[in-house]
C-alpha cells in the first residue's frame, strides 16, 4: 500500500495502492486534441424548403458508403487488436505463455498413438531454435517460431522422462518368494499394513524379469519392521492394472512413473531377516521415513481416533489410516483437498512462521528499524516449508506447492512482488520440466487452474481499485469495525471458493465425474477451523522436540473433531454428486478460456468469452456407454434406467463399481438374479423386457438393455454357443476361447481381447441393421512404454490360468517281513 507522497500538498488526492501492471503503462502523455464547437447555422440552411423534395441516394452511393464504413470498422478493430497485443507483450505475456506451450507439447506427446523416437523431436527443437533466431527482425514470425520451440521442448521433456523412468513392470500374475528392503510401511484403516519394497531377490520360482519395486499388503508385520529393514515372504504379485473404463485414470501410467512395477499381497506374514548391508539400512532416505513414522505414531497415540489419523496426514503426510467414510464425506463436500498436503498447507505454514517472526521482531524495535526483518522472516519461512516438504514425504502435490511458495518467498528476498502471475509461471515451468507426466494428471491441472484464477482475479481487482480515489475511512466503533472485518473476511473466503471452484469444475468432472454442490458452504464453515488447526500443527511441530506439544495436539484434535462433524453433516444433506461424462473438447476449450482470462490484462481478455460459452455448450456431447466391461472380464455393468446399474456378480470390486456409477449417473446397483435349478425361468430370452437385470444360471448370464439389445455373459465357449441365436453381445470369461458364432452382426468379446486392450465400453445402435454393437477399448496399439507389459500375460497369450501342479501322493511302503 502506498501512502501520501512526501511532496504532496494538503488537499491533494492520493491513491491507496499502485498496481504492478500500471508500471508498464505508457508514460508519454497523449496529445491533447482540440474540441471543435460547431458554428450555429440557420434552419433554412439545414432543412429544405417546404416545396423541396428530398431525393434518395442512388444504390451505388449507398453501397459505397457501406463498404467504406465496413473497411473503416475492420481497420479500426485491427488497429485496436494490434495495440492491445503490443501492450500485452510489453507487460510480459510472452513469458506467461511459456508454460502453456510447454504443457501443450507434453500433452501432444502423451496423446500420440505410438511411441516416437528421440532424434526427430530434437531435430525439430534445433530447427525451431534456428528459425526463431533468424526471424527476430519480424516480430510476428518470431513469436510463432518461439511458440513452436517451446512446444517442441515440452515434447522432448516428456520423452526424456519416459526414457529416464524405464520402470520394469510385471507382465503376469505369479506367486513367488521374495526378499526385499522396506521403503515405506503404512498402516491402513482396515487394519492391514501396506509395504513398498525394493526387491533384492525372488525364488520358487525365480523371476527373470522382476520389477525393481513393488507394493504389497500384509495382515500383520513383525515388530521392528521399519524403512530399511529386510523382509521375506511368499507373495502373490499382480501386474499394474489399466483404466477401469476407457478415458479413465490409468493406474499403469502412474505406476510406471512412480517406479512401481507390481502390486499384490503376502500369502502369510512376512518375516524380518538380518540386513546384509547395514549402510543401506541407515541411509538418509530410510532415516527420514522412520522419523516420519515415529512422528505419526506419536501423533496418533496423543490425539487418538480418526482425528489422530488426520493430524498425522496434515503434519507428516501419512494418510493411509483415515477411515473411508470420512474420506468419502470430505469428497462429497469438496474439502478433501485439506487432507492432501498442497498449496493451502504450505501457505498456512509459511504465513504462520512469518507472522510469528514478524511479531517477535516487533518486540525489539531498535533491531527491527535497522534490519530487513521481513526478509529474515521470509528466509526462515522458506527453510520451514523445505523442512515441511521433506518430513511430508516429498509427494508430488507438496513438491509443486513448495516450488510455488519458494519462488514467492525468494521474490520477497529480492524486493519483488510475491503474488504475481510471473511467479506462478516460473513454478509451472519448473514442475513441467522436472515431472512432465504430471501435466496430464488431475492434481497439476486443478491446482494450477485454481491458483491462476485466484491470482488473475486478484490482479484484476487491484487494477480496478488502483483507478479509484477513496476517501479516508470514517471513524467506527470497535463493534462495527470488527463486524466489517468479519464480513470482509467471509466475503473474501466466499469469493475465493467460488473462483477456485469455477476454475476447477470441469477438470473435476472430467477426471472424477463428480461435483460438490455444497462445497461453498463446506469451505466457508471449515476454513476458519483449518486455519486454527494448521497454526496449532506448526506450534506442535516446533514444541515436539522439547516435549511440550501435548496441549497443541489436544486442541488440534478438538478442531479436527469439529471439522469431521461438520463435513459429515453437510455430506448427509449433499445431493447426488455424480454428473456423468463430459467431452474432452469441452475441457480443452475451458482451458483456453482460463488461460486468456487470467493472463490477459487488456480488453483482449474478452476473447475468453466465446471459448467459455463453447465449452459449456458442448459438455453434453460425450456419449454415455451402454455397457462397461472390466479388463479381467469378471465384471460387466449395464444401466437399465431409473438410476439403476445392473451387474453380473453379487460381490464386485467396490472401487470399479463406484467409478462406473459416477460415469453412468447411476445411484443403485442391481445384483444378478440366480436360478439354483440350472435353468432360466424364461421361455425365450427375446421375451425379456427392455431394461432387465442379469439372470444367471450355471455358466451363463442374460440381460437386456433398455435399447432392446440382449447381452450374454459366459464362462466358457461351450456355454456361449447357445447365445449365438439371440444375443447382440457375448462376453466370454475365457482366454482360450474364440468366437463361437457365425453371424458377423454379433459382437463377441473374449478375455484374451480384454487382457490385450484393457477395459471396454460398448455402444448399442438400434437403428443399425448390420452391427448393433460397437466397442471402444481403453488401451490402443501399438503399446506405449507403460503398457508394454500387457502383451506378456497368460491371458493375452491365450493361455489358461496357471495351476500349481499337485504334489504326487506318497506310495505306501510294503510291510517288512519282520513286522
Amino acid at each position: 500500500m502506498a501512502g501520501r507522497g512526501r511532496g504532496a500538498e494538503e488537499g491533494e488526492e492520493t491513491m491507496a495502492g499502485v498496481s504492478e501492471r500500471l508500471l508498464f503503462a505508457d508514460t508519454v502523455p497523449a496529445e491533447v486534441v482540440p474540441v471543435l464547437v460547431p458554428v450555429p447555422r440557420p434552419a433554412t440552411e439545414i432543412l429544405p424548403d417546404g416545396d423541396a423534395v428530398l431525393k434518395p441516394l442512388p444504390p451505388a452511393a449507398i453501397d459505397l458508403i457501406r463498404r467504406r464504413f465496413r473497411r473503416a470498422s475492420f481497420s479500426a478493430f485491427r488497429r485496436g487488436v494490434a495495440e492491445a497485443a503490443s501492450t500485452e507483450l510489453d507487460r510480459g505475456i510472452g513469458f506467461l505463455l511459456v508454460p502453456v506451450f510447454l504443457a501443450a507439447g507434453v500433452i501432444l506427446y502423451y496423446s500420440l498413438s505410438a511411441e516416437p523416437d528421440l532424434y526427430r523431436p530434437l531435430a525439430v527443437v534445433a530447427l525451431m531454435a534456428v528459425c526463431a533466431t533468424v526471424s527476430r527482425p519480424w516480430l510476428k514470425t518470431h513469436l510463432v517460431f518461439m511458440a513452436a520451440l517451446f512446444c517442441a521442448l515440452g515434447f522432448v521433456a516428456a520423452k526424456v522422462e519416459t526414457w529416464r523412468a524405464a520402470t520394469p513392470m510385471l507382465g503376469s500374475e505369479i506367486q513367488t518368494r521374495l526378499t526385499g528392503r522396506v521403503v515405506i510401511a503404512e498402516e491402513m484403516a482396515n487394519g492391514r499394513v501396506r509395504l513398498t519394497i525394493d526387491l533384492v531377490s525372488t525364488a520358487h520360482p525365480k523371476l527373470r524379469y522382476a520389477p525393481d519395486r513393488v507394493r504389497l499388503s500384509a495382515r500383520r508385520i513383525p515388530g521392528g519392521v521399519e524403512a530399511g529393514s529386510l523382509v521375506t515372504g511368499y507373495a502373490r504379485l499382480l501386474p499394474p492394472t489399466g483404466p477401469v473404463r476407457p478415458e479413465s485414470y490409468d493406474f499403469s501410467f502412474d505406476s510406471y512413473f512412480s517406479g512401481i512395477g507390481g502390486s499384490g499381497f503376502f500369502l502369510g506374514n512376512p518375516k524380518v531377516i538380518p540386513p546384509t548391508d547395514p549402510i543401506a539400512q541407515t541411509s538418509i532416505a530410510s532415516g527420514i521415513e522412520n522419523a516420519r513414522e515415529n512422528i505419526a505414531d506419536h501423533i496418533r497415540s496423543t490425539v487418538g481416533g480418526p482425528e489422530g489419523e488426520i493430524a498425522a496426514a496434515l503434519i507428516v503426510g501419512v494418510r493411509a489410516g483415515i477411515p473411508e467414510d470420512i474420506n468419502e464425506a470430505m469428497r462429497r463436500t469438496g474439502i478433501y483437498h485439506i487432507i492432501s498436503i498442497s498449496g493451502l498447507h504450505m501457505a498456512l505454514v509459511a504465513g504462520t512462521v512469518m507472522l510469528l517472526l514478524r511479531g517477535a521482531f516487533a518486540l525489539f524495535p531498535d533491531f527491527s528499524s535497522r534490519r530487513p526483518v521481513k526478509k529474515y522472516a521470509a528466509a526462515i519461512a522458506l527453510i520451514s516449508i523445505a523442512a515441511y516438504l521433506v518430513i511430508s514425504g516429498v509427494v508430488v502435490a507438496a513438491e509443486r506447492s513448495f516450488i510455488m511458495l519458494a519462488v514467492m518467498l525468494i521474490a520477497v528476498l529480492f524486493d519483488r512482488a510475491a503474488l504475481t502471475m510471473r511467479n506462478l509461471a516460473i513454478s509451472a515451468i519448473a514442475v513441467i520440466l522436472v515431472s512432465p507426466h504430471e501435466v496430464v494428471g488431475p492434481s497439476f491441472q486443478m491446482s494450477f487452474a485454481a491458483t491462476a484464477a485466484l491470482v488473475g482475479a486478484y490482479a484484476g481487482w487491484s487494477d480496478y481499485r488502483a483507478g479509484k480515489v477513496r476517501a479516508p475511512p470514517a471513524k467506527r466503533s470497535f463493534l462495527r469495525f470488527m463486524s466489517r472485518k468479519l464480513a470482509v473476511g467471509a466475503g473474501g473466503a466466499a469469493m475465493t471458493s467460488i473462483i477456485a471452484g469455477s476454475a476447477t469444475a470441469l477438470f473435476a468432472i472430467w477426471h472424477f465425474q463428480r461435483v460438490s454442490p455444497l462445497s461453498l458452504l463446506a469451505n466457508l464453515a471449515i476454513m476458519p477451523i483449518v486455519t486454527v488447526v494448521m497454526f496449532l500443527a506448526v506450534a506442535s511441530a516446533v514444541m515436539m522436540p522439547f516435549g511440550f506439544d501435548g496441549p497443541f495436539l489436544y486442541l488440534m484434535g478438538k478442531g479436527l473433531t469439529a471439522m469431521i462433524a461438520i463435513s459429515a453433516w453437510i455430506s448427509e444433506w449433499s445431493p447426488v454428486d455424480a454428473v456423468g461424462l463430459i467431452s474432452i473438447h469441452s475441457v480443452l476449450l475451458a482451458t483456453i478460456a482460463l488461460v486468456i482470462a487470467t493472463m490477459a490484462t487488456t480488453w483482449l481478455r474478452l476473447a475468453a468469452i466465446p471459448f467459455a460459452v463453447a465449452a459449456v455448450m458442448i459438455i453434453p456431447q460425450a456419449r454415455t456407454p451402454d455397457l462397461l466391461i472390466s479388463e479381467d472380464a469378471h465384471l460387466v455393468a449395464m444401466p437399465i434406467g431409473g438410476g439403476e446399474l445392473a451387474i453380473n456378480r453379487a460381490r464386485s470390486n467396490e472401487f470399479t463399481t463406484d467409478n462406473w456409477k459416477r460415469a453412468l449417473k447411476a445411484e443403485t446397483l442391481v445384483p444378478p438374479e440366480t436360478f439354483a435349478n440350472g435353468t432360466l425361468d424364461i421361455a425365450d430370452p427375446v421375451d425379456l423386457p427392455p431394461g432387465s437385470p442379469f439372470y444367471c444360471t450355471g455358466d451363463l448370464c442374460i440381460g437386456r438393455h433398455p435399447s432392446g439389445a440382449i447381452v450374454a455373459l459366459a464362462e466358457t465357449r461351450e456355454a456361449a454357443r447357445p447365445a449365438c441365436d439371440f444375443a447382440d453381445l457375448i462376453v466370454i470369461n475365457d482366454a482360450t476361447a474364440y468366437n463361437p458364432c457365425r453371424d458377423p452382426r454379433i459382437l463377441v468379446v473374449t478375455k484374451r481381447q480384454l487382457a490385450r486392450d484393457g477395459s471396454a465400453a460398448v455402444f448399442f445402435d438400434p437403428q443399425s441393421a448390420t452391427a448393433r454393437a460397437t466397442i471402444q477399448y481403453a488401451v490402443e496399439k501399438p503399446y506405449r512404454p507403460w503398457h508394454e507389459q500387457r502383451r506378456y500375460s497368460r491371458e493375452a497369450r491365450g493361455l489358461a490360468p496357471y495351476k500349481k501342479p499337485e504334489k504326487p501322493q506318497a506310495k505306501p511302503r510294503p510291510l517288512s517281513s519282520g513286522g
